[in-house]
């Protein structure tokens, strides 16, 4: 069964004017091309096939919105960091994501996934630098612990944690086994509650 009985994919956005409504809370979910951020958000809300991958790494430049219920939504940001992405591309999507973070004032956190094999990058770090400019919190979804030993696991997280330097929070998380799926929620929820509480004070 969903998290999120009522989700439903709203609108996808090439430009700021077609990001739609501005009420309400949202977080984005952000990470590298092939990092297991689709598998991730389908995890997250319990439907399978909600966010789907790109066929060709780096070529999708849209922002997707997805409602979970009235009020609150899910912002999939366009993957990054695709070497092989033309310049034009990478530019497109560096001008539309800037825009987004400096616009959207619903926006409440950012949910960052990083592989865990791979580590956290110097676009992540650029991910980083966006949410502290807006002063948003940031979560760290370490993916595809499946792949690694339980002890390689543990020594990822306390790696990331070490890099991020009390700038983000950080778990382990699995869209093949589950791992982390409920601890991930929570937080998704937490963060979509704090900004609508601060709407109401």
């Amino acid at each position: 069964m969903s998290a999120y009985p009522r989700v439903q994919f709203l609108t996808s956005a090439g430009s700021p004017g077609g990001f739609g409504d501005d009420h309400g809370a949202e977080v984005a979910v952000a990470g590298r091309s092939n990092c297991g951020k689709s598998s991730a958000i389908n995890t997250l809300v319990g439907r399978h096939g909600l966010a789907r991958s790109s066929r060709t790494p780096g070529r999708t430049q849209l922002l997707n919105f997805f409602e979970l219920d009235p009020g609150r939504r899910l912002v999939d940001l366009p993957g990054y960091g695709y070497a092989r992405a033309p310049a034009a591309v990478q530019q497109q999507w560096g001008r539309l994501v800037e825009a987004y973070f400096q616009q959207r004032q619903s926006l409440a956190g950012l949910l960052l996934v990083v592989d865990s094999r791979r580590g956290i990058g110097d676009t992540d770090r650029v991910m980083l630098d966006y949410a502290d400019a807006r002063g948003l919190p940031v979560h760290v979804l370490l993916t595809k612990v499946d792949k690694l030993t339980r002890n390689e696991a543990r020594v990822a997280v306390r790696r990331a944690g070490v890099e991020l330097a009390g700038r983000a929070t950080v778990q382990p998380f699995s869209a093949v086994t589950g791992e982390g799926g409920d601890a991930a929620r929570a937080v998704l929820e937490a963060l979509l509650a704090r900004r609508l509480l601060r709407d109401r004070t």
